[in-house]
């Protein structure tokens, strides 16, 4: 709230909708930014981390492979010199600790009878080597062994006699990993660069594609910002999504209702209205002649009055059809639900309806297929099929026919009620249940209806949870069927 002018002002509810409709488009605009970072930095990552691993794995791979070669051709030179059996070869000597300054690492020969002749850290010479490695090379194996961690590769190679058969001593070298581990951890901050690079590219890419992204939506929100503003306004259309597109598309079609119904309460007040007024207007009349006469005669008084007394009746048959209908409307509504016998309900009805239909010579017919108990407002759904029955009669032809049938099926009863009288035209039919339509206003008036009997009718049966269908032909006649569930389900 705020002063202005120095009375105080309250900031309208549309304002503060426009405000948390303004704050879900940040939310919105913010989950699909953090999304879109999500969705593009985790596969950099993966695929960083997999190259990474790759690249360590390749140069590793690639790092043994060139070893082993070194390593075999110095092996065929110790085996072809004899230097097993003559470790004092200065030649050879000099070959392996050259290997194993190269390596950065430590040569070791041991010979057949397991014994070091020959170690470049001087540390085993003499000793006895029966390690694994050793035992695996006397059977004819070559061995590497290498563990991401270690800080050695280590290499086992036999080596043969003259007839490159036996094996007549075995050569070790452990080389360095230090230059792998090198260049391993540049290769890692290269990595981490790139990926800070490409981090920070993915946060301006999702900051550009999450404002494009809920710019339709912004659209939306100010299409329907403006309809709180002008409720039945200019429909909308956005196509940028198929989301948007669904959203424009239900938000047009509930405009179109909202305009009907607006049109609906406009022509439904315009005609409690005039139906209102008409009464009234024909009691002011029949009032102002007696009123304007001196001396009336008895006979021309009781005929006023009477008509002034059915003009009353039916001012409060509206009024109480009205009442009925809001009582109806109303989505609080209790049912009265029972177990009802059907068969009896119409059999009981039809024997209200008979004295009017007598008036004009109807024949009514009541047609039950079989037992039919049901859960049912009584008092209401009576009203609803009097109303019914009533209409048939009171639209029908003198010696007409009004036929009222009965059946049910595992989970509903059907009511059809037919008459073979004037019938509704094709145009009207669609109509027939809105509030005080009438095909015919002047036969209407003078059948004494009140135009609502079919709109509370309907919503009768729909409170029910039922359905009521509409089939006629002019001059041939009309017939309504409903249909009830056996069983009520609030």
């Amino acid at each position: 709230m705020y002063i202005r002018n120095g009375a105080l002002v309250i900031f309208s509810k549309d304002k503060r909708s426009g405000e948390n409709k303004r704050n879900r488009l940040k939310s919105l605009r913010l989950i699909w930014f953090v999304t879109l970072v999500i969705l593009g930095a985790a596969p950099v990552l993966i695929i960083n981390h997999i190259v990474y691993a790759t690249s360590t794995a390749n140069e590793v791979q690639s790092r043994i492979a060139r070893i082993q070669n070194q390593w075999m051709i110095v092996a065929n030179q110790v085996s072809k010199s004899g230097y097993v059996d003559n470790p004092q070869n200065e030649v050879i000597d000099a070959e392996l600790e050259q290997m194993a300054r190269l390596q950065d690492g430590r040569v070791i020969v041991v010979n057949k009878s397991f014994r070091t002749i020959k170690d470049t850290y001087g540390i085993d010479s003499g000793k006895y080597n029966i390690s694994e490695a050793v035992l695996q090379c006397f059977s004819g194996e070559q061995k590497v062994n290498y563990r991401p961690g270690d800080r050695y590769l280590d290499f086992a190679q036999p080596i043969y006699g003259a007839d490159n058969v036996e094996v007549v001593g075995v050569m070790l070298l452990s080389s360095s990993t230090s230059s792998l581990d090198e260049l391993a951890g540049k290769l890692k901050v290269r990595m981490h660069l790139l990926e800070f690079i490409e981090f920070v590219i993915i946060v301006i890419l999702s900051a550009v594609l999450s404002h494009w992204m809920v710019r339709p939506f912004k659209r939306i929100a100010a299409s329907l910002n403006h309809a709180t503003e002008n409720p039945l306004g200019e429909e909308i259309r956005i196509d940028n999504f198929v989301e948007t597109r669904r959203v424009s598309e239900a938000y047009n079609k509930t405009l179109k209702q909202l305009k009907r119904l607006d049109e609906s309460r406009q022509q439904f007040v315009s005609n409690v209205s005039h139906e209102l007024k008409t009464p009234i207007t024909s009691i002011r009349v029949l009032a102002d002649s007696l009123m304007s006469q001196e001396e009336v005669p008895v006979e021309l008084y009781r005929e006023f009055m009477s008509d002034i007394s059915e003009e009353i009746d039916r001012e409060s048959q509206i009024i109480e059809d009205l009442l009925s209908l809001v009582r109806l409307d109303k989505s609080s509504t209790e049912l009265n639900i029972a177990q009802t016998n059907i068969n009896e309900l119409l059999e009981g009805t039809l024997k209200r309806l008979r004295p009017i239909a007598q008036q004009k010579n109807v024949e009514l017919i009541l047609e039950s297929f079989r037992p039919v108990l049901a859960e049912v407002d009584k008092t209401k759904f009576t009203l609803a099929v009097s109303n019914l029955v009533e209409n048939a009669v009171k639209y029908n032809n003198r010696d007409g026919l009004v036929k009222v049938s009965l059946n049910a099926d595992h989970k509903f009863f059907y009511v059809k009620v037919a008459d073979n009288g004037i019938g509704i035209p094709e145009e009207a039919q669609e109509h027939v249940f809105e509030r005080f339509f009438r095909v015919d206003k002047a036969r209407s008036r003078e059948a004494g209806g009140t135009g609502l009997g079919l709109a509370i009718t309907r919503s009768i049966v729909y409170s029910h949870h039922g359905a009521i269908k509409l089939y006629s032909r002019e001059n041939e006649g009309t017939t309504f069927t409903v249909r009830v569930p056996l069983i009520y389900i609030a």
